[in-house]
């Protein structure tokens, strides 16, 4: 005997797509904010410095550069919690913060990324000259880390603006249309007494009969 499939809904493939991409944007999301917070910490840029001693290496690191991915990846964490505390119009701004904290990540990585600013104070402090810049200037491959960070961060929030109002909310399960759910009331048993004076303590007519 051959099994017949069940056929398919209209429904099944918003619900699989809903399922499928807040999958992704939560590993996404979460994955890239970790990657931009630890890239800050490391070293973006090199160089040195000439004094009347000779010279001496300069290293600085992304958060010496520039404090903007870090603080926007700790906003784009919290946006993506956010977008299940929230519906409708709400998630739809929060989906939008979610993806441009994503972008300033980038842009602030790749402006960063050639920044000598932190290396030049640097250089004017160890040489007493204010105007001292910094000589032989490179950077590493970490602001492009942090950039690929907040791809990640923006891919997030893209799916949470596209998919966002297939996900569920956090206090969906406790919601009913906004209507209260009914108490249930235990059945009384008329050959016990204690049930009868039960229901009566709570204002119930153990008879179960119709009020006139």
């Amino acid at each position: 005997m051959t099994a017949v499939p069940h056929p398919r809904t209209e429904a099944d493939g918003p619900a699989r797509a809903g399922r499928r991409s807040l999958a992704v944007a939560l590993l996404s999301g979460a994955l890239g904010a970790a990657v931009a917070l630890l890239a800050t910490r490391q070293r973006w840029s090199e160089g040195t410095a000439t004094v009347a001693g000779g010279s001496f290496p300069l290293t600085a690191r992304g958060s010496d550069v520039t404090g903007v991915p870090a603080a926007l990846a700790i906003v784009g964490l919290a946006a993506l919690v956010a977008v299940f505390a929230v519906r409708r119009a709400g998630r739809l701004a929060v989906s939008a913060l979610l993806a441009l904290s994503g972008l300033g990540i980038v842009v602030a990585a790749l402006v960063g990324a050639s920044d000598s600013g932190a290396l030049d104070e640097q250089a004017a402090q160890a040489s007493g000259d204010t105007s001292a810049t910094v000589a032989s200037f490179s950077h590493t491959a970490w602001p492009y880390v942090a950039a690929a960070g907040g791809l990640l961060i923006l891919l997030a929030g893209l799916l949470a603006l596209r998919y966002g109002r297939l996900w569920p909310g956090m206090s969906g399960r406790y919601e009913r249309g906004g209507a209260p759910r009914p108490r249930r009331v235990a059945p009384v048993d008329p050959d016990r007494p204690e049930d009868m004076w039960k229901a009566l303590d709570r204002g119930e007519d153990p008879t179960g009969a119709d009020p006139a």
